[in-house]
């Protein structure tokens, strides 16, 4: 096993420090001796396929260290101390941090999760690494989950479902989170999970020589157009996805176009626009199915170019362009810019916890919200947890910032989350340029601006301890 490990970080991470990694091994194999689990395997399978996960997603060494060890302070006698002896402050940290997050008890969406969140949103703000980490374990916990009990199954998926998946959505993690949710789904409805999974089969079983079809054409197009660095790949919508745009939206299967879309990689932003006219000289676009996910990227960091064209035989197929590095990101997201530098000699985790956090909104706000006094008067969990979980629909403010809510978020959401003072005095809304009343539901691509009852507002950041002179005309 040890050696399969080796081999997967020396592909991406011929630097690192291999006797390290090796100690780490060899540390948790030992504390974990005599330990079994539920499906009679030795107990260290568990930490050593986290790691495994870990290095799939090219995490720094410290990461892929403390993935294996990350059960030995809850499970063996081995102490926080020992940790920090044997393989640093920070690695222990890191162990420390999930441990505390294998403490919190799930409670369903009918409860009350405000203190299991706050403990999250801490542990996030304190390393991003350490919800790393924990997405890796749970990942790796249903894929094994046919051993548990099956109330404990569909409590585990139920809380991996309404947890898990959507903070590894707001991660961008999309490889992580697309397994998350079919791997819940496959439990809570294993009937409807059964039924969309042979109707994806069957579809793209039927579909398959439209789409190489479609590959060859798209390939001569780009050759004949001078783009000859290029990839082209396929995705299929994951089932859970599949099942909850049919219930959202009440549509039958046959109408989900999106269901398997063609993606084309090149190497520059400049090449995707010139990729994009090309598809659209070649085959009709379908009318708002175009979004532009490059100029206004997802808060998550999804950059996209996505258009719906009618294609071959009148089939409908979408086409996502993207770059090689946008690719990357889109699949692994946060994990993507954690990916090991050691080559770099200014790489430090803390430099780049701040450069995940320039690049997520809400992971900034986490940070604010971690260095908050308990004596404030506000709470900002309640502003951005629903950032983190629940966000679906992605409006702008009128200096083209994107916010992102909730589904069923109005107006007045959008200027409480600018402020509380702003909320108390907001006395109307103008959305796209129209008038609307504050009960009116928010939709992505809207421009969102807010009346208040006075034209001047002045109010304390409690974070920064600066003040902000808000002019609203």
């Amino acid at each position: 096993m040890l050696e399969n490990l080796i081999l997967k970080i020396e592909q991406f991470n011929p630097q690192a420090d291999m006797k390290h990694i090796i100690k780490a091994y060899n540390f948790a194999e030992a504390a974990h001796e005599g330990q079994y689990r539920n499906s009679g395997e030795r107990y260290f399978i568990h930490p050593f396929n986290v790691a495994m996960i870990l290095a799939d997603l090219n995490m720094d060494t410290d990461t892929i260290i403390a993935g294996l060890l990350h059960d030995v302070l809850e499970d063996t006698n081995v102490t926080f101390e020992i940790l920090v002896d044997e393989f640093g402050i920070e690695i222990a940290n890191l162990v420390d941090g999930v441990t505390k997050l294998k403490k919190l008890q799930y409670k369903s969406k009918q409860e009350s999760q405000a203190e299991n969140l706050r403990k999250m949103v801490v542990a996030m703000a304190k390393d991003i690494r350490v919800i790393i980490i924990k997405l890796a374990d749970r990942l790796h916990n249903m894929r094994t989950l046919e051993y548990q009990t099956e109330p404990k199954q569909k409590l585990i998926a139920q809380e991996t479902l309404d947890l898990y998946a959507p903070l590894a959505h707001r991660m961008g993690m999309y490889v992580i989170k697309a397994e998350l949710q079919d791997l819940s789904f496959k439990y809570i409805n294993p009937e409807s999970y059964k039924e969309i999974y042979e109707l994806v089969k069957n579809q793209r079983k039927a579909r398959q020589e439209d789409i190489k079809w479609m590959e060859h054409r798209i390939e001569e197009i780009l050759q004949h157009n001078n783009i000859t660095q290029f990839e082209i790949t396929g995705r299929v919508k994951n089932i859970y996805s599949v099942y909850k745009k049919m219930q959202q939206k009440n549509l039958e299967f046959e109408q989900i176009y999106d269901l398997l879309a063609l993606r084309i990689l090149v190497p520059t932003i400049e090449k995707c626009y010139h990729a994009l006219g090309l598809m659209h000289g070649e085959w009709t676009p379908i009318p708002k199915r175009f979004k532009d996910y490059i100029a206004t990227p997802k808060p998550n960091l999804y950059q996209s170019l996505h258009t719906t064209v009618v294609g071959t035989n009148g089939k409908i197929f979408e086409i996502q362009i993207r770059t090689y590095e946008m690719e990357q990101i889109a699949e692994l997201g946060v994990a993507a810019h954690w990916a090991y530098k050691e080559e770099n000699k200014n790489y430090s985790p803390q430099k780049e916890q701040l450069e995940v956090a320039a690049k997520l909104k809400w992971y900034k706000d986490l940070l604010t919200y971690a260095e908050m006094s308990e004596t404030d008067d506000i709470d900002p969990l309640e502003d951005i947890k629903e950032d983190i979980f629940s966000a679906n629909v992605y409006v702008f403010t009128p200096k083209g910032d994107v916010m992102d809510f909730p589904n069923g978020a109005t107006p007045l959401d959008f200027a409480y989350r600018i402020h509380t003072e702003v909320g108390n005095k907001t006395v109307g809304a103008i959305v796209n340029n129209k008038i609307v009343p504050l009960t009116y539901k928010l939709k992505t691509g809207d421009v969102v601006e807010i009346k208040t009852s006075k034209k001047l507002l002045k109010f304390t950041l409690h974070a920064s301890h600066f003040k902000l002179r808000l002019e609203w005309r």
